[in-house]
């Protein structure tokens, strides 16, 4: 799922086919059979075994006298590279340092709608309605309230509940916008929110949680993420591909399977981007992963983590430790002598697929 707002974060350069689009007011038809669909004389042939959901959202970072100590980085997901692509000092607060960030309204409205699009494929084909997926919104978030309770921060002064419900109702429109997209009584998803982890030959774990897996009857895959943003631009489309095709790097070591299309869902604007990866792409990816798991290595030995200035620092929960505000890094919390990377930590795992 990666719901850790990475729109701002942008892929290393390069050519890439274009993609295409479906605006909404239709259902999008995809070439690849709805996954569990059936044809006579066919059998359903899944590439990708069923696994357990992964487990609810962990609570947002602890007040720093309580968060978890310093760490080397161990493995790569697609937010983190976007956050190293973005601003390498960002990387660092975040992995490194793992300083408290504040939750977000957006954020989490894209949380809940996450949890909402998962549990509303519990119910029967014939049962998955607007109405139905818009009554599950309440109780979806005082789940993620009970999982979360620093959620409850964002409205602490909305003494009449006025942007609470103003706020749920934002999320109830971008779960209805969706059956203006896909038509969910003919897709079985193989698997939702699904724990992804691989091991690369050079040694670089890859991890992540994809929001929806199909399989078509013939075998075919596709990867499916959720956006509750707009659809970027053109030429910012990128940086959401490259989130894809992660995930297609890894099904495609995992399984020695390339997923047949890449399909990110844009609530926000109602629109469907498509992209069909060949293994050129996946290898293309591959590298520059490994080119940025290099920079990474280079930054954690000496320790060098420099700033990017862009339009998103104005988002950023870190202003005060920035020097493009004036601000100090804490000190650097790791000795720079040691060997890079933790050998038989337990990310150290040579690929498995299920909950972390």
């Amino acid at each position: 799922m990666e719901t850790s707002t990475e729109g701002g974060a942008a892929a290393p350069a390069g050519t890439e086919p274009a993609e295409t689009t479906t605006r909404a007011g239709s259902v999008a038809e995809s070439a690849v059979p709805a996954a569990g669909a059936t044809t006579p004389g066919t059998t359903p042939a899944p590439v990708i075994p069923a696994q357990a959901p992964a487990p609810a959202p962990a609570p947002a970072a602890a007040p720093a006298a309580s968060r978890r100590a310093p760490a080397r980085p161990t493995s790569l997901s697609p937010s983190r590279a976007g956050d190293f692509m973005q601003c390498p000092l960002l990387y660092r607060f975040r992995v490194i340092d793992r300083l408290p960030e504040k939750p977000s309204p957006a954020a989490t409205r894209g949380t809940l709608v996450h949890a909402v699009l998962e549990r509303l494929f519990d119910a029967p084909a014939a049962e998955r309605t607007a109405p139905r997926a818009r009554s599950l919104v309440p109780g979806q978030w005082d789940r993620l309230l009970k999982n979360r309770p620093e959620l409850a921060e964002l409205f602490a002064d909305d003494e009449d509940g006025s942007r609470l419900a103003g706020w749920l109702e934002e999320a109830g429109q971008l779960v209805e916008r969706w059956f203006a997209l896909e038509d969910p009584t003919r897709l079985e998803p193989v698997e939702r929110e699904m724990f992804v982890q691989t091991r690369l030959e050079s040694g670089l774990t890859l991890r992540g949680i994809i929001d929806r897996v199909d399989v078509a009857p013939t075998g075919e895959v596709r990867i499916v993420d959720y956006k509750t943003g707009k659809a970027p631009r053109p030429e910012y489309a990128e940086g959401a591909l490259f989130q894809m095709k992660f995930y297609a790097l890894v099904i495609w070591r995992l399984k020695k399977v390339v997923p047949r299309r890449l399909q990110l869902v844009y609530l926000g604007s109602g629109d469907v981007v498509t992209y069909d990866p060949v293994i050129e792409d996946l290898q293309g990816v591959e590298r520059k992963l490994l080119a940025l798991w290099e920079a990474i290595r280079t930054a954690t030995e000496t320790g060098d983590w420099r700033p990017r200035p862009t339009k998103l620092c104005g988002w950023c929960d870190h202003q005060e430790f920035c020097p493009e505000f004036d601000g100090t890094p804490p000190p650097y919390p790791l000795p720079l002598a040691l060997p890079f990377g933790a050998a038989g930590s337990e990310e150290d795992t040579q690929g498995r697929m299920g909950p972390q």
